[in-house]
């Protein structure tokens, strides 16, 4: 049958569907029996208010009006589920199985996606194209799946036959179930991938509009080492990033806690540690700098719109810096022991552009300040500090700085001023994301 695609991100928080359901039955670590089995299809069903019953009935006719072979669809299932619950154990055949559930979850309307804007949509990825890329990664895998099954000691079905099932449903029943179930395989038999494979199986999941824990958690992703001249990141990272953890409401956590968190909200795309390298190495650049404790403060607070206010607490500049630097090595001891920080070249050949962009824009900033009305920092401050910044320990951090700061004082750009800073952070090697929501700023005539 022709399935229509809804935003699934905009109501689950992780895999839904029948494949929901393997996972749990995976999950329970035991054999168990037709009444356990409906009692956690119930629970599918239930997810999001009701709503998880519609993907369920979705996957179970795309299933059912299939001409796919009766072993084929049970190798599969016996395999996403490490045959935790057979049907033929219990007197049926696979497809008597799936139309029981079938006929307790019928077909029904979606709701409305939750969300708003383009990434709220539902996916626009053709049937043709979802099933030629979904097949490349299961021939990919194939090799490794067939060994990782063989070790486990499965018994049934034959290793060998698994990447075929799979590759069947996708050809002959619908692929973006087949994705979901080859992602369920993979993550119950702990099948190593590949980082190249992972940003593959990681597109995927941005074009059908998935929940992003559906693919990675769980997945035996085999990260490169913590790399921080790597850019992984689609957005902010480092010292300028964690300024922003500081602004609005933050304060359900300590001042610590917050660090801590910045410090593991590492990017789907990077390597575990890699938010806490990136931040260490800016709190190493600023600590072993030559700017003054007063300088820093001055930095701290412009970037975090006095979300927290170090100069009123009598918290010394150095002193905050080096809290954050032991978060950040208690991070990287727990999750990449192994990394040492070795400090990467600046680019010293992008001081100049990035200079003549807080020159650019020095007319603005005399009109501005922060946190107004309540210990004031004068846009011209910050703008000095930056300067100081670019030139004495990093123009990068410096660079990143200033883009918090265009948020924070919203100042206004022309097209021509954010086309400049777009082809500055292609040179400095930024995420998609982290120069473009600077388009919000500009005033188009």
């Amino acid at each position: 049958m022709a399935r229509h695609r809804g935003c699934f991100s905009g109501l689950y928080e992780g895999d839904f569907g029948l494949s929901a359901l393997t996972e749990k039955l995976c999950a329970s670590g035991v054999r168990v029996d037709e009444a356990q089995a409906l009692d956690l299809a119930a629970e599918v069903a239930d997810d999001c208010d009701g709503e998880g019953a519609v993907e369920l009935g979705v996957d179970l006719r795309c299933l059912l009006e299939s001409a796919l072979p009766e072993e084929l669809i049970r190798t599969a299932w016996l395999a996403a589920t490490r045959r935790s619950f057979d049907p033929v154990d219990f007197g049926m055949d696979m497809r008597g199985w799936l139309r029981r559930l079938a006929d307790r979850y019928p077909a029904r309307s979606r709701k409305k996606a939750r969300g708003y804007g383009p990434e709220s949509s539902p996916s626009s990825m053709g049937e043709e194209e979802l099933c030629e890329a979904v097949v490349l990664e299961i021939r990919t895998s194939a090799s490794q799946l067939r060994h990782a099954m063989a070790k486990s000691g499965f018994a049934a079905p034959l290793p060998e036959s698994v990447p075929e099932a799979l590759e069947g449903i996708v050809r002959e029943s619908d692929g973006e179930l087949g994705f979901r179930l080859f992602l369920r395989v993979l993550k119950s038999y702990g099948v190593p991938v590949a980082k190249d494979q992972y940003d593959r199986l990681m597109v995927l999941d941005t074009k059908l509009r998935y929940p992003g824990p559906l693919v990675y958690d769980g997945l035996n992703v085999q990260w490169l080492p913590v790399d921080t001249t790597r850019r992984d990141a689609t957005g902010d990272f480092g010292f300028s990033e964690l300024t922003s953890w500081f602004t609005g409401q933050w304060h359900d956590h300590t001042a610590r806690e917050t660090v801590q968190r910045a410090a593991a909200n590492d990017d789907t795309a990077e390597t575990p540690g890699s938010a806490a390298a990136l931040l260490l190495e800016d709190a190493l650049r600023l600590l072993e700098s030559s700017l003054s404790s007063g300088t820093i403060t001055t930095l701290w607070l412009a970037a975090s719109d006095r979300g927290f206010s170090i100069d009123r607490m009598g918290i010394d500049a150095r002193t905050w810096l080096q809290t954050i630097a032991e978060v950040c090595r208690e991070r990287l001891q727990e999750v990449a022991p192994s990394y040492t920080p070795v400090k990467p070249p600046l680019q010293s050949e992008l001081t100049g552009p990035v200079l003549r962009e807080i020159q650019d824009l020095t007319p603005l900033l005399a009109d501005r300040t922060v946190s107004p009305g309540w210990h004031e920092i004068p846009g011209m401050t910050a703008a000095e500090a930056l300067k100081q910044v670019v030139t004495t320990v990093d123009p990068d951090l410096g660079y990143r700085l200033l883009l918090r700061l265009l948020h924070v004082l919203a100042l206004p750009l022309t097209e021509e001023q954010y086309a400049r800073h777009r082809t500055l952070g292609e040179q400095f090697g930024y995420g998609e994301f982290h120069v473009n929501e600077l388009e919000l700023l500009v005033e188009h005539v």
